[in-house]
């Protein structure tokens, strides 16, 4: 058996909205017996007692400093259900950061998702409440290595992950994200795309447009070319079909669905792929009663908590270590002194909005 372990759980998700039942409680008392009544059973009583002290702080401060804070899915249960004004997946949370007026915009996610929305406001307040928050995937490559393949292959459209930094996104031609990425790639006028960085997302969605894949340095086959790269997530790229044989083996009546950074093998293994709110989608309209989820784990103590009715199946020992650098403690330090703001020199900001614009635009 692989040496993750499968543990049972109830599996649900969630799509961005205002997260009211908790951050409009008049007292702290109130916040923990509202996280409690939640998360019983998966958040123990004694820890929710000091983080509802803290999450009550959060949201009286927010009101006062006219801060929204932007949760992503990924974010561990205390925090996810006791602060966000909207929680959800990148491309849900982009659109609303583009159209907030919120003098102050928190972002509790990693630090590329805080640059988007600093791209998308830069005369806002951008606040991301850790140090570093970083990302395997979007450390994988430079706006040098971006520009390197377009003098390559000239002439060719970059699509680029959103899960890049800014001075990537500056290079590109067209951001998306795993929830857009195939619509997006059908709907450029070229028969060739490079598709930055993620691999196995890249390779996913040729087999979805009809694309052939070449490696960076690779000379074209001619029409419908697909140039990746070689990035991958630390946490995707974990999971395999061992996996899924072994789940399907003592449940034969799993459904397995995978995030599209998964490997093309582990996504053609499975019974649907989508992005998180895809996902969550997927397993709310399905008959089904139990689940194989393959994605971060930290997302399925969130779900099990709105949905307990759900048996779920999936890999707890899988958690980002950058998003779990985003504590209710460091949260409130920053709101508190303002500190962890985000800055992007303005030539890149203006470019990268170009890239953004144009993904909102096409999604």
């Amino acid at each position: 058996m692989h040496m993750l372990s499968y543990l049972l759980f109830f599996f649900w998700n969630i799509i961005p909205k205002n997260m009211t039942h908790i951050s409009e409680a008049v007292t702290a008392s109130d916040t923990f017996e509202q996280l409690k009544k939640l998360l019983r059973g998966i958040v123990p009583e004694t820890e929710l007692i000091v983080k509802a002290e803290i999450a009550y702080e959060i949201n009286r401060l927010k009101k006062e400093k006219n801060a929204i804070i932007l949760g992503h899915n990924y974010m561990e249960p205390a925090l996810f259900y006791s602060i966000p004004d909207h929680v959800g997946d990148s491309l849900g949370l982009a659109r609303i950061a583009a159209e907030t007026d919120a003098e102050r915009i928190v972002f509790c996610g990693v630090r590329f998702m805080a640059e988007t929305a600093k791209i998308l406001n830069p005369n806002r307040m951008v606040l991301l409440p850790a140090e570093v928050a970083g990302c395997s995937l979007a450390a994988s490559i430079t706006a040098s290595d971006v520009r390197e393949l377009k003098a390559k292959y000239p002439g060719i459209p970059v699509v680029t992950y959103i899960n890049t930094y800014a001075d990537v996104k500056a290079e590109t031609d067209v951001c998306c994200t795993s929830s857009n990425a195939s619509d997006i790639v059908r709907k450029l006028d070229s028969d060739s795309v490079i598709c930055l960085p993620d691999e196995f997302l890249a390779k996913n969605i040729a087999r979805e447009t009809g694309k052939h894949v070449i490696t960076p340095g690779s000379e074209r086959t001619g029409k419908n070319d697909m140039v990746i790269w070689d990035g991958r997530c630390e946490v995707h790229d974990k999971f395999t079909v061992e996996d899924i044989e072994n789940a399907r083996r003592q449940f034969p009546d799993t459904v397995v669905v995978a995030h599209p950074e998964c490997s093309p093998e582990v996504v053609q293994a499975s019974d649907y792929s989508g992005s998180t709110t895809a996902m969550t989608r997927f397993v709310k309209e399905s008959d089904a009663g139990r689940f194989l989820i393959l994605t971060e784990c930290a997302m399925g103590d969130n779900i099990a908590a709105e949905n307990p009715e759900k048996e779920m199946l999936r890999m707890c020992s899988i958690r980002c270590p950058h998003m779990n650098e985003i504590t209710l403690e460091d949260t409130l330090k920053s709101l508190r002194e303002d500190i962890y703001q985000i800055e992007i020199d303005e030539d890149i900001r203006i470019r990268a909005k170009g890239s953004l614009d144009r993904m909102l635009e096409l999604s």
